[in-house]
């Protein structure tokens, strides 16, 4: 059974940095793709970055890119979120989420492709 475990979420100043982790546990993970949402209150799930296990090939939402760095630790199965420059726009709680690329019917960046999903850790970006 996989487990995900976010943390590293707090509040933070405009400008600044966080990073997040998501520790992963339950599966080999070779195919899957490791993936980060968040979530505003009131909003659809968004799309944040992917890293695929295997490759190491990173994506990011557009929204995010040139900001977050997404990398994974394959000996501690953990993945991270390098969070840089925020903005209070990124305030949200933050999701890790994984699937096996063999699933996906209508692609990555959907959050509906995944059934396997953390807690949540909240991010919150003061101006």
């Amino acid at each position: 059974q996989v487990r995900l475990v976010e943390s590293g979420g707090g509040l933070v100043q405009a400008g600044g940095s966080l990073r997040l982790s998501c520790a992963a546990s339950g599966s080999s993970f070779s195919g899957y793709a490791m993936s980060w949402f968040r979530q505003a209150p009131g909003k659809e799930r968004e799309f944040v970055a992917t890293i695929t296990w295997s490759r190491g090939s990173t994506y990011y939402g557009d929204s995010v890119a040139g900001r977050f760095t997404i990398s994974k630790d394959n000996a501690k199965n953990t993945v991270y979120l390098r969070m840089s420059s925020l903005k209070p726009e990124d305030t949200a709680v933050y999701y890790c989420a994984v699937a096996s690329f063999g699933t996906f019917t209508r692609g990555f960046r959907r959050h509906s492709e995944y059934d396997q999903w953390g807690q949540g850790t909240q991010v919150t970006v003061s101006s």
